[in-house]
């Protein structure tokens, strides 16, 4: 094959115009809605086309930007994607949570979060720091009585040690707006919090020059009921009060920057994610060139990420695996500088070793296996990534600015609009939930009806804020908390001698509307701990009727196609209501034209595609006197 031939080989694979695409999307639609069918309209507050080509990137300024290179929206490192596994360390006692720190570094950690809540003296500082390599291993101070004494009591511990705090890794969780936002007041005040982060940076800067000293902790955001952009909006935006309070108070602004780091989560939306920490780099980027900053750590975001917990569940408990390693799939290949899996059982209980073991693992068979961090920003050129990237860039610089044109982080959470923006996407989430919009598998869809969860939960330990609320809270949730809620109150139910609801499915005519609408019927009344009685379908309506009273069911759910509703329903109903029985019967399914008769002739509720799920099992519980408090 000669050269010429070569140049051709591909002739018979012309490009195809943005034009021919449309006309064969237009011609199977046939006559559908486009934007309605096709376009996705993100919480976020943009569209996201069905498909994207290279003509999509024009105009994208960074997309020549080399991996560790301004505006380092494809990471900091050159060569590889290697990031740091932390596991962080909940536990307030100071051995057990050293003897799991140290578990945890032997067995494929890089990194580990601690609580030094409990530590007063030098000496049990070095209790808990017993066995830690520094030389090996980040240390993270997640929370403290006080930061200054934690920092204070790591030098003295070095110095025993004879290491160099040149050498040391890590950071500390001084975040004073994170502390405004989830106690409703200052500690003390603004002003002490700026004249501690100064005394902290100053100890850093001369001692520990390697550690982080503030945390924009943006995962209160999105766990709070956040979207990406606006967890992104206001991680800068808080960043953004840290650098003017602290150089208006002198220092300049590469006395403070390179010593910030932002804790982000990472929840279920995979590409999303990916997008947000590349585009965190960018916008951080972007905000430090209006401080004129000289040196080049400046303007290197660390990004630490950490998976979500909003979108965990109780139920089911071991789906949240598959949801924490997505996560963590999204968190390496945005470029994230450290990882922390959270255990799956975290929502419900305190992590026990086998959990704690798999959360790291889950970061080890990424690395290990699917190789992960060998690949520099694999999302780079992506027509969808690049410009999901741009888009959460623009929309959370947008949104950054409207808060700072209302005075700031520190006014927004004021008057209350930062939580109220926050509260609207909560309370979207969890409607969504309660529509099925947002699927949380094993809660609102497809229920195990065997699973007893009740005596699983661990009561979490009760916090009391050490300040008085002076303004709103940001409050944590998880949008299957609802849900579990109406379930856990069966269970406790049946434990205290009640007897378990059962839901008696009246499967009757066609086979396939039968047993589609039985399966729904049977998800729908599951995500309460109803017991399910299904049948192969009746052949009469008298035999179904026998069977149904004799099941000592509490209700009763008809399943059949609306052709035969018509006929069947009214005689249904009829013959169990002429036995006084308190039986609710339900119609699965919205046959709008009968619906006004079919209540007529006893029917008391439909359940279909479109129900209110929370509220209508909510409903049920009331009317079967089982308390969800």
């Amino acid at each position: 094959m000669d050269s010429n031939e070569k140049t051709k080989l591909f002739t018979e694979f012309p490009p195809v115009s943005a034009g021919s695409w449309e006309e064969k999307i237009l011609a199977d639609l046939k006559g559908g809605d486009y934007k309605k069918k096709l376009i996705w309209k993100t919480d976020e507050g943009f569209d996201v086309k069905p498909y994207y080509r290279a003509e999509d990137l024009v105009g994208l300024e960074y997309l020549n930007a080399l991996p560790g290179s301004s505006p380092y929206v494809r990471g900091l490192k050159k060569e590889n994607n290697e990031w740091v596994v932390r596991q962080d360390v909940f536990s307030t006692d100071i051995l057990v949570s050293n003897a799991q720190a140290v578990d945890a570094i032997a067995k494929g950690a890089g990194a580990v979060g601690l609580k030094t809540n409990e530590v007063t003296t030098h000496k049990q500082l070095g209790e808990l720091l017993k066995g830690i390599d520094f030389q090996n291993t980040a240390v993270n101070f997640i929370s403290a009585q006080s930061f200054p004494m934690t920092l204070e009591f790591l030098i003295y511990e070095l110095n025993h040690r004879g290491f160099g705090g040149d050498r040391m890794t890590g950071s500390i969780n001084f975040d004073p707006i994170s502390y405004l936002l989830l106690h409703g007041g200052f500690y003390i005040s603004w002003d002490n919090d700026l004249e501690e982060a100064k005394y902290l940076l100053g100890i850093i800067r001369e001692k520990l020059p390697h550690f982080k000293g503030i945390t924009i902790n943006g995962h209160y955001f999105q766990n709070a009921g956040a979207t990406i952009v606006q967890e992104l909006a206001y991680s800068l935006a808080s960043a953004s009060e840290y650098l003017s309070g602290l150089t208006d108070e002198g220092l300049s602004v590469d006395e403070v920057a390179p010593y910030i780091q932002f804790s982000l989560a990472i929840g279920p939306n995979y590409f999303m994610e990916i997008a947000k920490l590349r585009a965190a780099r960018l916008l951080w980027t972007r905000m430090i060139e209006q401080y004129h900053a000289t040196r080049e750590e400046s303007y290197k975001l660390f990004i630490h990420s950490t998976t979500a917990l909003w979108n965990k569940s109780i139920y089911d408990p071991y789906v949240n695996m598959l949801r924490t390693t997505t996560e963590g799939m999204s968190a390496a290949l945005g470029n994230a500088d450290s990882v922390t899996t959270l255990p799956f059982d975290t929502s419900f209980a305190n992590p026990d070793e086998i959990s704690r073991r798999i959360a790291r693992n889950q970061q080890l068979v990424l690395k290990e296996e699917s190789y992960l961090d060998k690949i520099v920003d694999p999302g780079a050129g992506s027509y969808y990534i690049e410009n999901l990237t741009d888009s959460i860039a623009h929309h959370a610089w947008t949104m950054f600015k409207d808060v700072e044109s209302r005075g700031g982080m520190l006014e927004c959470i004021k008057s209350g609009f930062i939580q109220d923006e926050v509260g609207q996407m909560r309370n979207q989430k969890i409607m969504d939930m309660a529509q099925r919009k947002i699927i949380v598998l094993g809660t609102n869809q497809y229920p195990n009806l065997l699973e007893k969860m009740a005596d699983s939960i661990q009561a979490p330990e009760e916090v009391k804020s050490p300040v008085p609320a002076t303004y709103k809270i940001l409050s944590p949730f998880r949008v299957a908390a609802e849900f579990e809620a109406i379930r856990l109150a069966t269970e406790r139910y049946v434990k205290k001698g009640g007897k378990r609801p059962a839901v008696f499915l009246f499967t009757m005519g066609s086979l396939a509307m039968l047993r589609a609408r039985a399966g729904f019927s049977t998800n729908f009344f599951g995500c309460a701990g109803y017991e399910i009685i299904d049948n192969p379908g009746f052949s009469t309506v008298d035999e179904g009727v026998a069977a149904a009273l004799a099941s000592n069911a509490e209700i009763i759910v008809i399943c059949s196609s609306d052709e035969e509703y018509t006929q069947i329903v009214p005689e249904i109903a009829a013959k169990i209501k002429a036995t006084g029985t308190k039986i609710r019967i339900v119609v699965a399914g919205f046959p709008k034209d009968q619906v006004e008769s079919f209540k007529t002739a006893g029917v008391d509720d439909f359940i279909h595609v479109r129900s209110n799920l929370l509220e209508t099992l909510r409903d049920f519980q009331n009317k079967l006197r089982i308390s969800t408090f």
